[in-house]
C-alpha cells in the first residue's frame, strides 16, 4: 500500500485539468503516438466540443521515481461543473489528495475556491500547480500571489507545469510522490469499498468504479450494497488502464472496477458502500445521500407517431446516467410526452443534445422550473414542479421556493452592470469581498428559478466572458408566486404555462405574447393572444386576420353601400372567430423557450 497514490485533478472550467491528464498518461506510457489524442479520458464528442467532463473517468498509471521505486497512480478525473458537484465530492472522497490547477493568465476563478473548499472538508493534501505558463499573458507572480492570498496556500511552493507543452510534468509526477500521503486501511477488516461512479457495457452490464478502503475483493464473492441491501456475485474484478484490465483481486487503497451482473445503472447509487454479504462491514462509509433533481422540464415529440421512439430513446439513455429522472405527462397542445427532472441547467442540456445526436430524436422541451410547494388551508404541503398541477389559489395560504447562495468572481470594472442584473434576478443580501486588487467576489442569495433559464448567458454576456458562478442550495423561502397562463383565442395552452413571482409575472407576461405574435401566422379572424392570473388578464399582443377588399367594386356612390358590405364581413369574421380553431405551430414553443430574441 506505500506504492500506492490516490489523487485527483480539480481547477475552475477551462484551466487544463484534461491536457495535464493527458501529459501524465503519455508519460507513463500507457498510450502510443499512434493511438494517443487530445482529451483522452473524454470519451464523448460533446465533451470533446465543449472542451468540459461530464462523466468522471479513472485510470492507474505506473511511475518509476528518481531512486527507482515503482508506484501506481490512480488518476480520478472530476466532472468541471457545479451540477454534478455532488459526483465531485464522491470522487474527492475516494483520494488521498488533489493537484490544484490554476491558469498563469486568469489566475484563482469561482470554481478553483469552490473546489478547494470541498477538498479541505474531505481533509485532502493539496498540490497547488500553476498551469499554461507558456502563454504570453501568463502572470506567474501575480498567480502565486493569488494562490497565498485567496486560498491560503503557499504561493512559493507551487508547482509551474505547461501541461500544452509537457513541461514540468515531472516536477508534478515527484510532488504527488512526496505529498500525497500512501492510503490507509487493513487487508484483513471487512469489505468496505466507495462507489463514486458507474457506467453501462451492453455486453456485461454495470461497470461500478470503487475505491477499496479496507478487506479485499475477488471473482466469486457476495457482495452486497448498504444502501438498498441488494446482493450480487462478483464476475471480474481489475483496474483502468486506456482499456480494462482484469485483475485476481481489489484490496484495500486500490481504485478498480466491479463487474457483477448489475442489469441498470439506476441500480447503483453514486456514495454507496458495498461490502460483502458474509462478512458485512459494521457500518457505511459516511457522506453518501440520494441524488435529487433540482431542474424540472417536459419533452414532447414533435409528430405524435414519434413518441415510442422517445419512450425507447429516454430508457436506453436511462442505462447510462442514473441522474436523469423522467414520468408520463401529457399536455392538450403537445399531446404524450415525458416530464423530466435535472441536476441543473447544464445537465439538462447536456441531456438533450446527447438524445438528439446519440439517439436522432427531435422533441420540444417546455421552460424549465424548478420545484415549489405551497401550503394548503387543510395545513398539507404539496410540492409542485410543474404549472398543470398549480393548486386551486383559494386553497393556497403561502409559498416558497428554493434559494441559492451564489458566488460570482469578476473583474472589478463590471461591478455595475452585475449588480443590475443580479438585482433584476431579485438577489439580495450581497457581500463582497476583493480577492486580489481589481477582482471583486460578489456572494448574494437569489432563487433558483431566476438563475436557470439564462442567467449564466447573460453573466457572460455583461462580463464579456470574465464572469464565473458557482452555486449551492440553501433553502426553501416564502414567495409570493402566481400561475401564468398564456390564452389563444381565449384558449389556454397548457404546455406554456409558467409559476411565477407576481412581480416578474407582467414582464413574463408581454415577453412571451410578442413572441408569439411573431411566430403565429395570420389567420382569416383576429387572434387574441394573453397572459393571465387567474380571471385577470395582464398581457396582450393580437394577430392581424387576413382582410380582402370587399369595396374594391364600389366604384363611387353612396357610402352606405360600402359600409353595409364592410358590416357583412364584420359579423363573418366574428363567426368564423368563434368557430375557428388556431394553428400553433410547433417552433412558436421553442420561440417562447428561447432566453433572448435571436
Amino acid at each position: 500500500m506505500s506504492q500506492i497514490r490516490n489523487f485527483s485533478i480539480i481547477a475552475h472550467i477551462d484551466h487544463g485539468k484534461s491536457t495535464l491528464a493527458d501529459r501524465l498518461i503519455q508519460h507513463a506510457g500507457l498510450v502510443t503516438e499512434r493511438e494517443f489524442r487530445d482529451q483522452i479520458l473524454d470519451t464523448m464528442d460533446l465533451e470533446r466540443e465543449r472542451g468540459i467532463t461530464i462523466k468522471s473517468q479513472t485510470i492507474t498509471l505506473p511511475y518509476t521515481d528518481k531512486k527507482g521505486e515503482t508506484f501506481s497512480f490512480n488518476l480520478i478525473d472530476t466532472p468541471g461543473h457545479v451540477d454534478f458537484s455532488y459526483e465531485v465530492s464522491r470522487a474527492l472522497a475516494s483520494c488521498e489528495g488533489v493537484l490544484l490547477l490554476v491558469d498563469a493568465s486568469q489566475g484563482v476563478q469561482a470554481q478553483t475556491l469552490a473546489n478547494l473548499y470541498m477538498a479541505m472538508e474531505h481533509d485532502l493534501e493539496v498540490i497547488p500547480v500553476i498551469n499554461k505558463i507558456d502563454l504570453p499573458s501568463a502572470d506567474i507572480e501575480r498567480a502565486r500571489e493569488q494562490i497565498e492570498t485567496e486560498l491560503g496556500l503557499d504561493g512559493e511552493a507551487a508547482i509551474l507545469c505547461s501541461a500544452k507543452e509537457g513541461a514540468g510534468i515531472e516536477d508534478v509526477l515527484e510532488a504527488i510522490v512526496e505529498h500525497i500521503p500512501p492510503p490507509a486501511g487493513q487487508t484483513d477488516a471487512p469489505l468496505s469499498a466507495l462507489i463514486f461512479d458507474a457506467n453501462y457495457d451492453p455486453f456485461r452490464g454495470t461497470v461500478v468504479s470503487c475505491r477499496v478502503f479496507n478487506g479485499s475483493l475477488q471473482p466469486g464473492d457476495l457482495i452486497r450494497f448498504m444502501s438498498n441491501g441488494a446482493v450480487y456475485k462478483v464476475e471480474e474484478v481489475g483496474v483502468f488502464r486506456i482499456q480494462r484490465e482484469q485483475r485476481p483481486s481489489l484490496s484495500a487503497g486500490e481504485v478498480g472496477y466491479i463487474i457483477s451482473g448489475i442489469k441498470t445503472v439506476s441500480d447503483t447509487s453514486m456514495g454507496d458502500t458495498i461490502t460483502l454479504d458474509t462478512d458485512p462491514a459494521p457500518a457505511p462509509l459516511p457522506g453518501f445521500r440520494e441524488v435529487k433533481s433540482v431542474v424540472f422540464s417536459s419533452i414532447y415529440p414533435i409528430a405524435s407517431d414519434d413518441y415510442q421512439d422517445l419512450a425507447d430513446a429516454l430508457e436506453k439513455y436511462k442505462l447510462n446516467d442514473a441522474a436523469l429522472t423522467y414520468q408520463k405527462d401529457t399536455s392538450s397542445a403537445l399531446g404524450q410526452g415525458f416530464r423530466c427532472g435535472f441536476l441543473g441547467l447544464l445537465h439538462l442540456e447536456i441531456v438533450q443534445q446527447r438524445l438528439e445526436r446519440e439517439y436522432g430524436q427531435t422533441f420540444i422541451m417546455t421552460v424549465p422550473s424548478v420545484q415549489y410547494r405551497f401550503t394548503l388551508q387543510n395545513g398539507d404541503t404539496v410540492t409542485v414542479d410543474n404549472p398543470q398541477y398549480y393548486p386551486d389559489p383559494v386553497l393556497i395560504t403561502g409559498s416558497a421556493e428554493p434559494y441559492i447562495r451564489a458566488n460570482i468572481l469578476i473583474p472589478e470594472r463590471y461591478m455595475g452592470a452585475v449588480m443590475n442584473l443580479c438585482m433584476e434576478r431579485r438577489g439580495m443580501n450581497s457581500q463582497f469581498t476583493y480577492p486580489t486588487p481589481g477582482r471583486i467576489e460578489i456572494s448574494l442569495e437569489m432563487p433558483l428559478a431566476e438563475v436557470i433559464v439564462d442567467f449564466y448567458d447573460k453573466l457572460k454576456t455583461v462580463t464579456q466572458g470574465y464572469g464565473s458562478l458557482d452555486y449551492d442550495l440553501i433553502d426553501y423561502r416564502e414567495s409570493d408566486l402566481v400561475k401564468l397562463d398564456i390564452l389563444v383565442n381565449g384558449e389556454r395552452v397548457d404546455a406554456l404555462s409558467l409559476i411565477v413571482h407576481k412581480d416578474r409575472a407582467r414582464e413574463w407576461g408581454v415577453k412571451a405574447c410578442d413572441r408569439l405574435k411573431k411566430e403565429i401566422p395570420r389567420h382569416q379572424f383576429k387572434i387574441a393572444i394573453q397572459g393571465a392570473i387567474g380571471g385577470k388578464i395582464i398581457s396582450r399582443s393580437t394577430v392581424a386576420a387576413f382582410r380582402k377588399d370587399v369595396t374594391a367594386k364600389c366604384y363611387g356612390g353612396d357610402i352606405t353601400r360600402k359600409r353595409k358590405l364592410l358590416e357583412k364581413q364584420k359579423k363573418g369574421k366574428k363567426r368564423m372567430k368563434m368557430v375557428g380553431s388556431v394553428m400553433i405551430p410547433q417552433k412558436a414553443f421553442v420561440a417562447v423557450l428561447k432566453s433572448d430574441d435571436e
